[in-house]
């Protein structure tokens, strides 16, 4: 796998194993990170891995199925676009264990027998702005998922909708993300911090 992949804006590209926090406003711009995320992972034969939130799987997939075609990867288990609720809290509550459990089962099965060389997953984290049970979790979970990205090959996309969370959330986002999305441009985090310092600090 090459070092570097290209991330779907122009002149954007990623390395395996970051985890990317992009933060947006609105659909429209979701989807101007989202889709092309998407698309280019689709072209390269990635295996694509998408939770949403905002919309609905199929609303994504019909928009999605207007630029590349998505029938024959869906077909043969190249795209997977999976609602929030079936995702983060199938049984009606968050956990982060839970969901890390989820993203190795999925990223592993997909690169079990070289099916696939490289997974782009990504989740649009608007869920977590509900009462649902264990959401607290939320922000151990995102300072953790660090060490599983660098498990496999494979890279990780956060969707943070900043016109919706507070401003200690978004605080809480730029120390758990090694690189940040805003304004069409990918920088390295200055305000990261590594998850063993962070959790520390959280437990305290």
């Amino acid at each position: 796998m090459d070092t570097c992949v290209p991330f779907g804006i122009t002149g954007m590209d990623v390395s395996p194993g970051d985890h990317v926090c992009a933060f947006y406003r609105g659909l429209a711009e979701r989807d101007r990170v989202l889709l092309p995320y998407l698309r280019v992972g689709l072209e390269a034969g990635d295996k694509c891995i998408c939770v949403v939130d905002a919309t609905a799987p199929d609303t994504v997939l019909a928009t999605l199925g207007s630029d590349v075609d998505v029938r024959e990867p869906r077909e043969r288990g190249q795209l997977d676009l999976l609602a929030s609720r079936d995702a983060y809290f199938p049984d009606g509550g968050f956990s982060a264990d839970g969901m890390l459990d989820f993203w190795d089962h999925s990223v592993s099965t997909a690169l079990k027998d070289d099916r696939f060389e490289f997974v782009r997953a990504v989740g649009e984290m608007t869920w977590s702005l509900r009462s649902i049970p264990g959401v607290g979790e939320l922000v151990r979970y995102e300072a953790v998922l660090n060490n599983f990205a660098s498990r496999y090959p494979q890279v990780i996309l956060c969707l943070y909708d900043i016109d919706r969370f507070s401003g200690e959330i978004i605080m809480d986002m730029l120390k758990t993300h090694p690189k940040v999305l805003l304004g069409g441009s990918i920088y390295e985090n200055p305000y990261y911090i590594r998850p063993e310092e962070f959790l520390a600090v959280l437990s305290s």
